[in-house]
């Protein structure tokens, strides 16, 4: 199994990017942007307590997240690997992660990062808003702080996975295929 954590500031692309990645190399894409869609449409318990924070802009706590994933890849079990989108977000995140994964004898093998500036992502943000009616892409301050979220955790994972050599940066700018051309390129050395 290869399995891939993609991560990036929100709006950077990763969804779209998984997607591809998905199809190409027969992954399943577990995001957790649609974890809690489908919890919260569900209104699951797990789902009503992802909402909270989410409408306010924040992240949802670690041992909601953590349980919604770990129960999605005990359903999917028959894969040639996984994409983690959008998780781990956090040092204790990615620990747990790897905890979990080990302990059904499987591992992370990169982690690749979509690199886009933030005055382009606030762009992309209101434009998805403008289509999708998700509130955290509608407002130009809870956008910043879920940036301010993303580099206050989220790159303290640039290390983690460093010392592990398992991360890679992808210049997440340009049009949709050059992005999977350089995300294809990366992959296929990997594998």
């Amino acid at each position: 199994m290869f399995n891939i954590v993609i991560f990036g500031k929100p709006g950077s692309g990763k969804g779209t990017q998984a997607n591809f990645l998905k199809e190409k190399y027969n992954l399943y894409h577990i995001s957790t942007g649609d974890l809690f869609r489908k919890n919260i449409s569900n209104q699951t318990k797990l789902g009503i307590e992802a909402k909270s924070y989410l409408d306010n802009g924040d992240l949802v706590p670690d041992s909601v997240t953590i349980k919604m994933l770990e129960n999605e890849v005990l359903s999917n079990k028959e894969l040639n690997g996984y994409i983690f989108d959008g998780f781990p977000r956090t040092l204790n995140q990615a620990e747990s992660l790897d905890d979990f994964l080990s302990s059904i004898n499987l591992k992370i093998n990169a982690t690749i990062a979509l690199d886009v500036n933030e005055d382009e992502l606030i762009t992309r943000l209101l434009d998805r808003g403008k289509t999708t009616n998700r509130s955290d892409d509608q407002d130009i301050e809870k956008i910043k702080n879920r940036f301010n979220e993303y580099n206050t955790k989220t790159s303290i994972l640039i290390n983690f996975y460093n010392k592990q050599d398992k991360f890679f940066s992808v210049d997440g700018k340009g049009s949709v295929e050059n992005i999977t051309s350089r995300l294809f390129g990366l992959v296929d050395s990997l594998i």
